[in-house]
């Protein structure tokens, strides 16, 4: 399997998606198939503070940008943090 934190190229759209979702995957111990952009971590995963700064720290150096925890936490679901991170790598 492919290290989702491994840098990445220039990734946006879908496979900013792909990358997101395969390290939420990794961190929770479960597949990618089971996140989708609807999913809410908390309610759906139970997720902590502290996998959700692992998520944030792997996801920084995977796409190459910074993520403050604040970012991730107020994100909705997995589609409003793939949305914050899109809009952070087009600004970059």
């Amino acid at each position: 399997m492919t290290d989702p934190a491994a840098p990445q190229g220039p990734a946006t759209g879908p496979a900013l998606a792909d990358i997101v979702r395969a390290t939420i995957a990794d961190v929770l111990g479960t597949t990618p198939d089971d996140i989708s952009d609807s999913t809410d971590l908390e309610a759906d995963h139970g997720i902590d503070s502290l996998e959700l700064m692992a998520i944030g720290a792997q996801l920084e150096r995977a796409l190459g940008v910074q993520i403050a925890p604040e970012d991730l936490m107020r994100a909705e679901n997995v589609g409003h943090a793939i949305a914050l991170l899109t809009e952070r790598k087009a600004a970059r």
